[in-house]
Order: C-alpha cells, then sequence, then structure tokens
C-alpha cells in the first residue's frame, strides 16, 4: 500500500486564506494542503495527494468520510424534498431518529432519557446541560476536572481547564471549581476522596454544586484515563451531596471507547449526557442532551436555537444506527482493533521509554515535549498520514483512526507513527520533560 502525499513545492495558491480567513485556524498550519475530496478513511488533495486520516475530525468522523450507505440514505431525502431545517417542529426524520434511538441505544442499555435538540455543536449540548443542572437544584456552583475540555463558549469554557482557551475569553469565568480528575497526583492518591472530603466540610470553602461535569476519557487534556471505580465512587459523591452528575461523551462516546456510551463500562447511568461530533455519522452538526425524564422541567422555548431541527442530521445518524449499531459485531470489532492499537503503541512506548494514554480507539502515545509530538505529527504528514496532538503542553500524539479502518490500513498507519517516532527522537534529540 502507497501513500502519496503531495510534495510541498507543488502546493496551489493559498492566498485567498492568508488574505480573507482569520488567523484564529489552526489545523490548516500543520496541515497545508487544499484538500478536495475524501472517501472512507482517505483525504484527498487538489494535486491527487492521498493521506491516510488518523485525525477523523476530531472523532467527528467514527464511521470513516462518505460512508457509502449514510450517503445514499442522505442523497434519497435530499432527492424527495425532505425538509431540511425545521426549528423543533415535528419532522419524519426526527422521529426516525427518536425511535431508532430509543429502539437501539437507550432500550438495550436500561437507559431512559429525554432528548433535548440543543444548536448543532457539542458546547451547545454542554451550555444546556450546565443551565438545566441550575435551574433544578437551585444552585450555581459546577464541579469540573484538571485538563477537562467542554467548549468555547462562555459557560463550557469555564468548566474547560486548559489556560490558554480560557485566556480567550475575555472575561472573568466564574461559579465552576476545577479538582484533580483521577490520577492528577498519581495513582497512590484517590482524588475522589479528596473532592468528598471538601464536600463534607463546611469551612473548605468549596459550596454545594449544581453538577458535577467529566470525560470519562479526556480527549484534548491528553487522554487521561478515568478508572471504572472512581467513576462509580463521583456518581456516588453527585447523588450524596444532591448534584447531578453529567458525563461529556461528545468525543469519547458514539463508539470511540467501545460501547455507544464511553461510561458504559462503569455500568453508570448519569443524570445528564452530552452527545455530538459522531453522532450523525457523517460529519454533519448535531448535538443532543440527553436528561433522565423528571428533569425535564423546560418551560417551551426557555432554551432554543435555530438550527436545532438539522433534519439531514437525523437522517444520517438513523442510518448509523440501524447500520452498527443493530447487535454487538460493531461494538466487537472496535474493541478488537483497540487492543492492537494498544498492542502496537505499548511496543513504542517500551522500546522509546515513553507512556501511553487512552482506551479503545482513542490512545495515544506521550511523547514527553511538544517539540517531539510535533516532530512525530510533521514527519508523518510528509509521509501522508494525518495525525495530531493533544495534553496540557501538547505532548501527546493522539491516534484517532476511523472505527471502520481496515485492518491491513491500520497497520500501516501505525508503521509510519512509529518509523516517526524513532525518527524524532533520533539524536542529537532527547527527550525531556516540559
Amino acid at each position: 500500500m502507497t501513500l502519496t502525499p503531495s510534495p510541498t513545492r507543488s502546493l496551489p495558491d493559498m492566498a485567498i486564506y492568508e488574505r480573507r480567513e482569520s488567523k484564529v485556524r489552526s489545523y490548516a498550519r500543520s496541515m497545508p494542503r487544499l484538500f478536495n475530496r475524501a472517501e472512507g478513511v482517505w483525504m484527498y488533495d487538489e494535486n491527487g495527494g492521498r493521506y491516510l486520516d488518523f485525525l477523523s475530525g476530531c472523532s467527528t468522523l467514527n464511521y470513516g468520510h462518505n460512508h457509502p450507505l449514510l450517503k445514499q440514505a442522505l442523497i434519497d431525502y435530499i432527492t424527495a424534498d425532505g425538509i431540511t431545517h425545521g426549528l423543533d417542529l415535528h419532522t419524519k426524520a426526527k422521529g426516525e431518529f427518536l425511535n431508532t434511538f430509543e429502539t437501539l441505544i437507550l432500550k438495550p442499555r436500561g437507559l431512559d432519557y429525554r432528548a433535548m435538540f440543543t444548536g448543532p455543536t457539542g458546547t451547545n449540548a454542554v451550555e444546556a446541560a450546565l443551565k438545566l443542572a441550575r435551574k433544578i437544584t437551585g444552585r450555581e456552583k459546577v464541579i469540573a476536572f484538571t485538563n477537562g475540555f467542554h467548549g468555547m463558549t462562555l459557560g463550557a469554557l469555564a468548566c474547560t481547564g486548559n489556560e490558554g482557551k480560557r485566556m480567550g475569553a475575555g472575561v472573568p469565568l466564574n461559579h465552576v471549581s476545577h479538582e484533580p480528575y483521577d490520577g492528577y497526583y498519581g495513582p497512590e492518591v484517590n482524588t475522589a476522596d479528596l473532592l468528598e472530603q471538601r464536600l463534607s466540610d463546611p469551612s473548605s470553602g468549596l459550596d454545594k454544586p449544581a453538577a458535577i461535569i467529566l470525560e470519562t476519557l479526556q480527549g484534548e487534556g491528553g487522554l487521561n484515563v478515568a478508572s471504572p471505580e472512581w467513576l462509580r465512587q463521583i456518581a456516588e459523591i453527585a447523588k450524596r451531596h444532591g448534584a447531578l452528575l453529567i458525563v461529556d461523551d461528545i468525543q469519547a462516546g458514539c463508539g470511540r471507547t467501545g460501547g455507544f456510551f464511553s461510561f458504559e463500562e462503569a455500568g453508570l447511568k448519569p443524570d445528564i449526557v452530552t452527545l455530538a461530533k459522531s453522532l450523525s455519522g457523517m460529519g454533519l452538526p448535531f448535538a443532543l442532551t440527553l436528561f433522565s425524564p423528571e428533569l425535564d422541567q423546560w418551560s417551551p422555548g426557555e432554551h432554543n436555537g435555530t438550527f436545532r431541527g438539522n433534519n439531514h442530521a437525523f437522517v444520517t445518524a438513523t442510518a448509523a444506527l440501524k447500520h452498527f449499531w443493530t447487535d454487538d459485531a460493531f461494538e466487537k470489532d472496535v474493541a478488537r482493533r483497540g487492543d492492537y492499537l494498544a498492542k502496537r503503541l505499548d511496543a513504542m512506548a517500551t522500546e522509546h521509554g515513553l507512556d501511553t494514554r487512552g482506551r479503545g480507539m482513542m490512545r495515544g502515545l506521550d511523547m514527553k515535549t511538544a517539540e517531539a509530538a510535533r516532530r512525530v505529527t510533521k514527519a508523518s504528514f510528509e509521509r501522508g498520514l494525518i495525525i495530531e496532538t493533544s495534553g496540557a503542553h501538547d505532548e501527546i500524539v493522539k491516534v484517532l483512526a476511523p472505527l471502520v479502518i481496515d485492518d491491513d490500513v491500520l497497520v500501516v498507519g501505525l508503521d509510519i507513527v512509529e518509523a516517526c517516532v524513532r525518527l524524532a527522537l533520533a539524536p542529537p534529540f532527547v527527550v525531556a520533560a516540559d
């Protein structure tokens, strides 16, 4: 199998982007190509270069680019003049999604949730979750965790740990306490015990929270994994202190860690769940806030949005659920690939004295420094592999390959990563912690 990246010397004219697009763009800086087509696990540029996609739209394309069954469902719907934009009106596309989601996802997992269609991005779902928790409890404080990422609008950003992202707010980000995530102080310190101690002490200065929000596996924060035991303890703490448990499953959900929800392994039933990214199955904007029926205390229109009725996304989401989630075959396949990914990354880590992070098909290699990680991603892109970093210092090389990737293609991609790690760490370059 040959990957064919375009040589830098033959790049098309990029002047329009420099002239008109904001400097806020980021991914385009490390991948300066004019992409014009994508299929499955591959992206193609204007000059015919082909790239293996190990970024997957930051886990938005779990089923790959333009999956043929999803694409055909959307084409058929558009050809039949199906409703495109429907606000919160009842539409056939929405009804079919809700019925399918109830039948294939909620009922088999013993979950009883109301579905709230928010604005189209993950941060919209988080904002709705926070607002609802504060409305239900009458409290203001929210507990979030170190290295957490929940979105870029003010409420979600207040729950986000990253300093660089928080500094962009321009206003104080209040009413959130950032407590240490599982393993933050090392394996010998149970940070759930610390949280319980703080909440139980009326002189700790930590007010009773409306909610505790967490990712079971922190995507942008560095692929930090919370143990099932820690997650269950946090759920018990939330219940004991009258707070709602919000699980942000925007990046880790929709099969990325194995089950449809990332919290299934821990046996949790969160009060509120947020979904987005791969929910539509095809990269179309679609976010959802799920919550227990007794929490559905909204007044009509109390929280709304113009684009909460993306019927094209309902159509592709329904097609994805029917194709991938009618039984456990896809889940088992993801687990098998995840085990292979773990084996390969563990071997790289052992060879170079590094560490691995993550679980399922959401794993990475801790390169210790941002410079080492950047060397890996740069060398990978030059060899036709799209891969990016995460972590507090961008020190984690993060593998987010499509969940449908063929085994032989996964091997090729990981061979490239392995070679680029060796290249990045070759003398005279020496790894040293930041």
